[in-house]
């Protein structure tokens, strides 16, 4: 899961002015973006994630859900987190066409990922009414949530409720500024 950086190509894009190309295709730019993505994300999964995880199996006592019930909430937890993930980036992505430079939201983007996802510090250690907040925001829905999924901490059905809601959101969000830069694109360098 990409979490720290953009990780997508449009940016770079947007400045060169392929982005015209791209919106001219008969295909969705955002299901394009995050086909790409999916295929990144599953590239890394492999080649990332599979081999450290068992290597540390090997040499550590780790905990696993206890049965199939609870992986398949991890697995609907964990699908949900990469489109919340994805639709938060491809919103920073496409602010490129209207503030000429993403570098500053891209660093704004990454402090609140890393503060409110729960990857640094765990969510439940946050005290009261902040602890409630970071729960609710849109980056505990790509970290904490499938976490505690995976060690059944969490109500199943609340928990992929809030993260499909977030899922739904940032997407239809993405889906307006999408048709928004259809209309007015500011083009870098071309």
């Amino acid at each position: 899961m990409q979490l720290f950086g953009v990780g997508l190509s449009l940016p770079e894009r947007i400045r060169s002015g392929d982005i015209a190309l791209d919106l001219v295709r008969p295909a969705s730019l955002q299901l394009w973006t995050l086909s790409e993505d999916t295929g990144r994300a599953a590239y890394l999964f492999l080649v990332r994630g599979v081999p450290p995880m068992l290597l540390g199996a090997a040499l550590f006592d780790l905990s696993f859900p206890d049965g199939p019930g609870q992986w398949l909430a991890f697995l609907a937890g964990f699908t949900i987190a990469l489109l919340v993930s994805f639709g938060w980036r491809y919103l920073i992505a496409l602010s490129v066409c209207w503030l000429l430079d993403d570098r500053g939201v891209a660093t704004l983007s990454l402090v609140l990922t890393t503060f409110f996802s729960g990857m640094m510090v765990p969510l439940h250690l946050f005290p009261g009414w902040l602890g409630e907040l970071a729960r609710a925001l849109p980056w505990a829905a790509m970290v904490q949530a499938p976490v505690d999924l995976y060690l059944g901490k969490a109500p199943v059905a609340a928990t992929l409720a809030l993260q499909a809601s977030w899922a739904a959101v940032l997407l239809g969000c993405g889906a307006l500024a999408t048709r928004a830069i259809r209309h007015k694109v500011v083009i870098q360098g071309g």
